[in-house]
């Protein structure tokens, strides 16, 4: 398999399941419940054609799906809308706690992830976990502030694409830290004539 098939199933497996569930509340009208359901099933086939696929599950895909399935279900089995609404809340706030404690015991969980790309410095590695950690905790109030204040459907939209975006450009915003770090091998080859 290519490297942009393997793209593609990432993705799917990555976004699926919110693209089903802001699909399926504006085709049924804003109706949350079918919504929920379609972001449990969604999620749940997403976990088996990463499996079936890659041969493994990647760990933020699996906390993802694994999230959409509890709060969803939960959110299903009490008919209370409010759990679904909440689950951004407490997996950024779960996000940002661990990038904080993980700053606090000396180690920083960012560099496990994107270590083998990026040899930075210490003080580097530093200020993108505290980077992060307050990025994490403020969408975290985000999600608290619109879901409480905002009409559903508003709620809808800001959890996906919103929340994406918010992240692509915060990610975007640190590429200048990063490119500095970047490994040498990790760089295309230079073209030639």
């Amino acid at each position: 398999m290519n490297q942009r098939t393997r793209d593609w199933i990432r993705y799917f497996v990555d976004y699926s399941a919110l693209v089903v569930f802001l699909v399926a509340y504006f085709m049924t009208g804003k109706d949350i419940t079918v919504a929920t359901w379609a972001l449990v099933v969604g999620s749940g086939i997403a976990l088996v054609v990463g499996l079936a696929v890659e041969r493994r599950i990647a760990p933020f895909p699996l906390i993802a799906c694994a999230a959409g399935l509890v709060f969803g279900g939960l959110a299903l089995f009490f008919h209370d809308p409010r759990l679904l609404k909440i689950k951004p809340t407490i997996m950024n706030g779960i996000f940002g706690l661990v990038l904080t404690v993980g700053l606090f015991m000396g180690k920083h969980p960012l560099k496990l992830l994107l270590g083998e790309a990026f040899q930075m410095p210490e003080p580097a590695w530093r200020r993108l976990t505290i980077n992060y950690a307050l990025f994490f905790f403020a969408l975290a109030g985000l999600n608290e502030f619109v879901w409480r204040t905002q009409a559903e459907e508003v709620w809808v939209v800001f959890r996906f694409p919103g929340l994406m975006i918010l992240t692509l450009v915060f990610s975007i915003a640190h590429a200048p830290l990063l490119m500095k770090y970047v490994r040498a091998d990790e760089l295309p080859p230079p073209p030639t004539e």
